[in-house]
């Protein structure tokens, strides 16, 4: 079925039909309309679960971290400083190896305060052990909530389906709403490790010595790294059964090109316009869109990116005191690849600022003329 829905409804869609049976809710803007539909929903007995209304964030994960130690499927979303109130539990549920679903809605991180988009909020969040994918738009929101349940249950780790606020949020658009039977063909019923069991009571999360402990995030980083492998199967399967995919990333005319723009998210949909007027131009220009940022995708990205020797990334939140979070990262990721290329870093729509058409041209033409790239970031206006 198309709809004409906000990205917040395309994500409350893909969680009532999961079948999600535990939703943890705390409201923060923007992601309250999530809530606001789910609730609902479960008013009129159409979720198929139950909803717990929570004191704060921290709380909302400490109750979905709980709950899937029962063996349920678990949901919850939040925004900026619920996120950053939630680290401490972020890091329980990645430890205790449950497969805990959440959305995040960039949000600006206070002070000052402010309500638009801003990654830093979730990339802040990228050393607590939670898969994290990014999203473009409404459509690839529902259709990534729906590959996550799959990969978190399948995978036992936690996973962060990442949006944008306002441009994905509140922003309404046309989406394919698949039907409760074919969700049911692709998320099968809920089968994970049952941990809390009130007639054969047992203790999670015991004191261990260090061996022990270096022993447990070995093989959390086992899964992570195995996990990339899974996330491509997934998407793979969500294509043949619904006409769509996404992969790890998405290349778009990298093969012959001089210089490739590196981007995430909402940035990319107008990227996509601006590489064909300047191929239009005469400019070899590529785009590569990164959609998985926990695990990253190391390999994948040195196999396309390798005989390129220009690279501009352009991206909405920064590392204080560093750099653009995913340059920082693509430059770790290509740092032992024998070819040696000019890495750029952008900063643009810090903050929800508009990243406009021209914008984007200039970044790529700026890149162009570059004969060696700078250390820190170049902020666009």
């Amino acid at each position: 079925m198309r709809s004409f829905i906000t990205g917040n409804d395309a994500v409350a869609e893909a969680v009532r039909l999961c079948r999600a049976q535990f939703v943890a809710a705390y409201p923060i803007t923007p992601q309250t309309p999530i809530y606001e539909k789910l609730s609902s929903w479960e008013a009129n007995g159409e979720l198929g679960g139950v909803m717990m209304r929570t004191e704060s964030e921290h709380s909302a994960m400490a109750a979905c971290l709980s709950a899937s130690l029962t063996g349920v499927r678990t949901f919850t979303a939040t925004s900026s400083q619920g996120l950053a109130l939630m680290h401490e539990m972020l890091h329980m549920a990645s430890g205790c190896r449950t497969p805990v679903v959440m959305v995040c809605v960039n949000r600006t991180l206070a002070v000052p305060w402010a309500f638009w988009s801003d990654q830093t909020d979730s990339l802040s969040q990228r050393d607590t052990g939670w898969m994290q994918i990014y999203c473009e738009d409404n459509q690839e929101s529902l259709d990534s909530v729906i590959q996550a349940f799959r990969l978190a249950e399948t995978m036992l780790l936690p996973c962060m389906v990442v949006t944008e606020a306002n441009f994905i949020s509140h922003f309404m658009e046309p989406v394919d709403v698949p039907s409760q039977e074919e969700v049911d063909a692709f998320v099968p019923p809920v089968s994970i490790p049952r941990r809390f069991d009130v007639d054969n009571p047992g203790y999670v999360a015991a004191v261990v010595s260090q061996a022990q402990y270096r022993d447990y995030r070995r093989l959390t980083q086992e899964a992570m790294e195995a996990s990339l492998s899974v996330i491509e199967d997934i998407d793979k399967e969500f294509r043949e059964s619904f006409g769509r995919g996404y992969g790890l990333i998405d290349s778009v005319q990298v093969e012959d090109a001089e210089i490739v723009l590196v981007t995430t998210a909402t940035i990319t949909s107008t990227a996509r316009l601006v590489i064909r007027q300047l191929r239009d131009k005469g400019h070899k220009i590529g785009l590569l869109k990164i959609r998985v940022f926990r695990p990253f995708p190391t390999l994948q990205l040195r196999r396309i990116l390798e005989r390129v020797p220009r690279i501009a990334v352009i991206e909405r939140n920064i590392s204080l005191g560093r750099e653009g979070i995913f340059c920082s990262e693509l430059k770790a990721a290509l740092a032992n690849s024998p070819e040696r290329h000019i890495i750029q870093g952008y900063l643009a729509g810090i903050g929800g600022t508009d990243v406009t058409p021209d914008i984007i041209e200039q970044v790529v033409l700026h890149a162009l003329e570059l004969k060696e790239a700078t250390d820190g970031p170049i902020w666009m206006a």
